[in-house]
């Protein structure tokens, strides 16, 4: 998104999927001196842009754990964001069908959870919970539509920019960037994603890994030509919230996610058995599947922590760096509430002190066709 005019900044951001761009917004919107650092040529080409799109409430995050009080948050920040980014959103909510006793009683404990995060529920006679604020947007438009808001707001945003290493100069730290570029800086806020362990190496963390979990995808026209009204649910695991099948902005029909994990971060590859573990399920939610053959299918690699979730904080073994990882499926949704936090951390520093703003938009580029086809253009590609 255009060259930097200068070599130093206040707060650099490393990583241009949604989290990285929406830490980048809020600090914007605070005044700061913000540069975000993407090694891809494009935003959202990774987690960001191969995901289900979907805006979820909150209803089936543990209540007071770190990730719900981010989501709950994004969600009262949402609508006036998306207002002014002008980013295409299908209100259509959610309902989850619980297939027998145990999924029952599963599906009663998360209507009590939703209760206790406020989130507005409706557990019906026959057992399902419908969820009424649960919503689909286009995941990569949602990216972008921030990025030109947080350029527009001052904030420099740089595609093709690899930071190879992190370095100090007295109370400053330096990164070195591909081209040959050093950006030196204050403040480093890693969000990095599925090579967040990589960044923080650099610095000398070496307190976290990241493995990716790839969740595959299979898009089809709407069966018999009936858009899909509501978001179907499964009833979730504790590994997982399971394969759901959803609308798009645009009129399709998606199914999936798998959750395979992988130790290879440069997979993006559909296996051939996704077809089957996706398909068992989701025919059991829409019948009309059954026969139907997919014009598209993508995988996208969640960056999954070892043992951790959320992990959000100041580095113990680097002054200056700020950790944003581990953040996995629910990262799309969490993002607004994950930017304040993060400004809010910095605010501690002095930066970004200012009240936050919602930052005007700006038209979005020619339509380059849906984010889904994007997704499964580019890693095939890639492959």
């Amino acid at each position: 998104m255009g060259a930097l005019p200068h070599a130093d900044t206040r707060v650099a951001v490393v990583g241009g999927g949604v989290v990285g761009v929406a830490v980048t917004y809020a600090l914007a919107g605070r005044a700061a001196a913000v540069t975000l650092l993407e090694a891809e040529d494009d935003l959202a080409l990774a987690a960001s842009g191969t995901n289900s799109g979907i805006l979820h409430t909150g209803f089936d995050s543990p209540p007071g754990e770190l990730e719900t009080t981010l989501i709950l948050r994004s969600a009262a920040l949402r609508d006036a964001v998306l207002e002014q980014l002008g980013v295409p959103v299908l209100r259509c909510g959610a309902i989850l069908t619980p297939r027998g006793d145990e999924d029952a009683r599963v599906v009663t404990a998360l209507a009590a959870s939703a209760r206790a995060n406020g989130v507005e529920v409706t557990l019906r006679q026959d057992g399902a919970l419908e969820v009424p604020g649960e919503a689909v947007t286009d995941p990569v438009a949602y990216t972008f539509g921030l990025a030109r808001a947080a350029a527009g707001g001052g904030a420099e945003i740089r595609t093709g920019a690899r930071v190879e290493a992190i370095g100090r100069e007295r109370d400053r730290l330096v990164l070195d960037i591909a081209d040959g570029e050093r950006l030196t800086c204050e403040l480093v806020v890693n969000c990095a994603g599925l090579h967040a362990d990589e960044i923080a190496r650099m610095a000398g963390d070496d307190s976290f890994a990241i493995y990716p979990r790839k969740g595959e995808f299979f898009v089809f026209d709407p069966p018999g030509g009936r858009p899909l009204e509501r978001i179907l649910l499964p009833v979730p695991s504790q590994r997982t919230k399971g394969v759901l099948v959803f609308p798009t902005v645009d009129g399709k029909v998606v199914a999936g996610p798998t959750a395979h994990d992988q130790e290879d971060k440069g997979d993006w590859s559909v296996r051939e058995e996704a077809w089957d573990e996706v398909m068992a399920h989701a025919r059991a939610m829409l019948p009309a599947l059954e026969g139907a053959e997919p014009i598209a299918s993508y995988a996208g690699l969640r960056p999954a922590g070892r043992g951790a979730n959320y992990v959000i904080g100041r580095s113990a073994a680097c002054s200056g760096l700020i950790n944003v990882v581990a953040i996995r499926s629910t990262g799309l949704s969490a993002s607004l509430g994950i930017g304040e936090h993060v400004a809010g951390l910095l605010a501690t520093q002095g930066v970004a002190a200012r009240r936050g703003r919602v930052l005007p938009g700006a038209p979005p580029p020619a339509g380059s066709g849906p984010w889904w086809r994007r997704a499964a253009l580019h890693r095939a590609g890639a492959a």
